[in-house]
Formats: C-alpha cells, structure tokens, sequence
C-alpha cells in the first residue's frame, strides 16, 4: 500500500496511469458500436466452444471475433504485421540491415508494420465475412449483398486501425506496451460473464470456482518462476592501461531466458492447426476434423507437442544469433572465462542455448496442454474462461503485468523510492540510496 502510495504521488507516473485507463476505456467502448449492414446481435454460439481456431483468436489477437462489432478484429492485424517483420527482419539481409541502423532504422520498419495492417486487416475482414457472418442470417435484409461486404469489411479494417492507434497512444503516454495492454485487458474483461455462464450451468458452482482460482493461481506462480528464470553467462570485459589508468576488467553476465520464445511457438503451433481443420470442414471429413477439435485426444495432443517444440527451437535459433553474439564480444574486448574468443565461443553459447530451448519447450508444451485435461470436463467451462485458466492467456497476463511493474519499478527508482520488489537488481532500496 506505501509503495501504491509512492506512485501516486509521483506527477508523472499518475498521469500515465490515468492516460492508459481513459484509453482502455475508450477501446472498450468500440465492442458496442455495431458494424454497418449488420444486426447488433451477436454470433457468439457460432464461434465459441472447443474449437482450436476461434481460442486462438480470442485468446492471442485481443479480438471478440463472436461480436458484429467494428472492433471484433481488435490488435490482431497489428499483432499479425509485428510478427511477420519481426522474422523477415532476420532472414531479409536488407531489412537486416535497416534494423542495424538504431532508431532511424527502426522507426522505418515500424511504419512499414502500420501500413502493412490496412491488406492485413482487409485479409482478415474479407475471411470473417465468409466464413461467419455471409451465412449467419445477421445481414439486414434490406441491404445490398455486395454494399454489406464491403461496409462490414471496411468497418472492421477502420476499428482495426483505431485499435492499433490507441496501442500506439498507450505504448507513447501511458504505462507497458500498448498493444499488450490491450490484449490483456481483452482477455481479463470476458472473465466476469464466463463465470456467469459457469454459476448458471451447475448447481455447485461455488466449490468450482474455487477450485477454478486454485489451478489459476498455482498456474501463475509456476509461470512466474519460469518467466524470471534465466542462465547467466559471465562475460568478461579485457583491462585497458592508459597512462596511469586502468579501465575496464569488470564482469557482467549475459542473461539468457529459460523462456526466451515467449508465447510464439504456441501461437504458430495453435495457427498451423486451423489449415487442416479448415479443410477437413471443407471437403465435410467429419472423422479427421473431430481429432482436430479434440483438445485432450492422443492425435491432437501429441501433434500439438511437436509443433510446440519444432517451433520453439526455429524461434530461438531464428532470434538469438550465437556467431553475431561471440563477434561483438571479440570487438569489444571482451570473452567468456575459460571459452576461447570466436568460434569456440559461438558453439559455447549455441550448446547453452539448445539446452535452455529445450526446457523452455518442455514448459510451453506442459503449459499449453495440461490445462485442456484439467478444464475440459468441467460443465460450462468453454469459450474464454478456457482459454483464460489456459497456459497461453496467463502467459501473456502475467508477462504483461511483470513488465508494468518492471516499469513502474523505474519510476520508483528515478524518485529514490523504494520499489515493490527489494533485493540487489531488482530496484530496490540499495539502488535507491545511491
């Protein structure tokens, strides 16, 4: 409560706080303005329940894809465009190279990710049109079938561009990364009427929730544990005489996560499963496209395990680049005690971060899997409480709130407070006295 205090009195800090709120509250307001042509109803007993594709959509794009809302796209486009740059950014030598340019280089690349979302979110509008809402009976009848197409997908690329500027607007005044702000708060707000759905449907319902909030809280903690795990290299800087003094000769550490992928393999594990069961619901291969939708079978699960773990270790290697690390190490003068400068150094750290892949894999998929057998049975747990008490939602809730309180940690600091956390490099007390 002191430390809360300390943050309010800070006039910076509270008018961020403030700023990122208001603006929470106006993306909250766009899910009551109805897309044009459209009924304002909602078809969400089309697009809940088990099935992989539309979890993936509410649980990873901040969306409500089940409303006719113009911001049922949400920060997905945007979400979308960051990830395709950010992979183009290491197999495109150009783009590489314009990345390497600092600030400037960088403030191209995320323009190009701005207008890289009006054909993301025309592409995305144009499959939701039909795939949803051309058959669902939610046109109006007296509208034009070719306007209607055109109004809803236009309307959802707009509400996609405002979601995205309103990220940026946070990301600028406000506190954390916006377009996490604006996924988390997303995910967070269909809580309350999924509990709802869970109290309705079952007569004990109260010794469910509880039983709900255990497994959510034991999930945080070990996602927390896992999160602020990492393996420190030590580096050591090489001594430099000059005249009568001597600089350099300190050691620092290279920390390297446990968790380094985040939540991407499972993002692209999740989406590479709704290629083939859109095409199972195609061709009507009703047999093949139930073991897609069987979240705790053998097929799915052992399927989802692979890809996980493929795609943890494509995303580190595609990130974490061992030969450019042990180069600007061997430039700067610096080396890792007992490992040779170059080459030896590259397969040293490449060793490492294969083995930190590999438990990293192993966490994402125990994550991601185990909550399907723990919910799956449970009467009316469907929809977003699912995906909330799932792996992947409170992967990306807790690293969002870890990064917010990283953040106001600073603040602290900056003022010579005390910050939330106390103990050498977490911004404590000791920084603050110095």
């Amino acid at each position: 409560m002191k430390t809360v205090l300390q943050l309010l009195r800070i006039p910076e800090t509270r008018q961020k706080i403030a700023t990122t709120l208001w603006l929470l509250v106006a993306y909250r307001i766009g899910f009551h303005i109805p897309l044009p042509a459209m009924d304002a109803t909602s078809v969400r007993d089309l697009t809940q329940g088990t099935s992989t594709v539309f979890g993936l959509l509410s649980a990873f794009s901040g969306s409500q894809l089940g409303q006719t809302v113009v911001f049922a796209l949400g920060i997905m486009p945007y979400i979308s465009a960051s990830i395709i740059f950010s992979v183009l950014a290491k197999v495109s030598p150009q783009l590489e190279a314009i990345q390497k340019e600092g600030a400037s280089g960088q403030k191209k690349i995320n323009q190009w990710t701005r207008l890289s979302v009006v054909p993301i979110s025309l592409l995305q509008g144009a499959m939701i049109w039909f795939g949803f809402f051309k058959d669902s009976g939610l046109v109006s009848p007296s509208a034009n079938p070719t306007m209607a197409m055109f109004s809803v997908v236009l309307g959802l690329m707009g509400g996609a561009i405002f979601v995205m500027w309103l990220g940026e607007l946070i990301t600028e005044f406000g506190i954390g990364n916006g377009a996490s702000l604006v996924i988390m708060a997303n995910i967070i707000s269909t809580v309350p009427a999924s509990i709802q759905q869970v109290i309705a449907q079952q007569e004990e319902a109260y010794n469910t929730i509880l039983t709900l909030i255990g497994i959510w809280v034991s999930i945080v903690l070990v996602v927390v544990y896992i999160q602020k795990g990492e393996r420190r290299i030590p580096i050591q800087y090489a001594k430099l005489t000059r005249g009568r003094r001597v600089y350099g000769g300190q050691r620092h550490y290279l920390p390297l996560k446990v968790n380094m992928a985040g939540v991407m393999p499972i993002i692209f594990a999740s989406a590479l499963f709704i290629v083939p069961g859109a095409i199972f619901a195609f061709f009507d291969w009703s047999l093949l496209q139930a073991l897609f939708q069987d979240t705790d079978g053998f097929v799915y699960v052992t399927l989802y395990l692979v890809l996980v773990f493929g795609f943890c270790f494509f995303w580190n290697n595609l990130m974490f680049r061992p030969e450019e690390i042990a180069d600007n190490l061997r430039e700067h003068g610096s080396f890792i005690p007992g490992i040779r400068p170059g080459a030896k150094t590259a397969a040293y750290l490449k060793d490492v971060l294969q083995r930190i892949t590999l438990a990293g894999a192993a966490f994402l998929a125990v994550i991601a899997v185990v909550p399907n057998f723990i919910t799956g049975n449970i009467p009316g747990l469907q929809g977003n409480l699912a995906y909330f008490l799932g792996g992947t939602s409170v992967l990306i809730v807790v690293g969002v709130a870890m990064d917010m309180v990283d953040r106001l940690n600073a603040q602290l600091v900056m003022r010579n407070y005390e910050g939330f956390t106390k103990g050498k490099g977490a911004g404590g007390a000791g920084w603050a006295k110095r």
